[in-house]
């Protein structure tokens, strides 16, 4: 669905939504929180249709240009690790627009030059499982 072989995935937060009911791939997108705007991100957020499923990944760094209102938008998709995702973090996470449950399907590792798999860069997460019925 992304990648840079699709020539659709970048730094700071990929983003995927599908049709919650169907699974067609709606939009993808990528948003730098380094160098970018965080307003094209919160247009984007508010653009999501209710009852679409919502994939996002860090890739770099995810958290530098966050603001509250972006987190809010994130945390209502069922994050619960956006209130603390800080630079560099790896994340990714599994949510859906008009969901009122808190999504288990979210692997978030700190950056942290102490325990850092990768020099300046924290191990990779994977996840793996079945969209919860409460997306459907």
């Amino acid at each position: 669905i992304v990648g840079s072989v699709l020539n659709n995935a970048g730094v700071g937060i990929n983003i995927v939504t599908l049709n919650g009911k169907t699974g067609e791939v709606l939009n993808t997108d990528h948003f730098d929180m380094y160098g970018g705007d965080v307003e094209t991100l919160i247009k984007f957020l508010k653009s999501i249709e209710t009852g679409s499923v919502v994939l996002m990944a860090s890739y770099d760094e995810p958290a530098t240009k966050l603001n509250d209102e972006a987190r809010k938008l994130i945390a209502d998709l069922g994050s619960s690790a956006i209130q603390t995702l800080g630079f560099r973090d790896t994340w990714v996470f599994v949510g859906g627009k008009g969901t009122s449950v808190k999504s288990s399907m979210e692997k978030h590792v700190k950056n942290d030059q102490a325990s850092n798999k990768y020099d300046q860069w924290p191990e990779l997460v994977q996840l793996e499982g079945c969209i919860p019925k409460y997306l459907d």
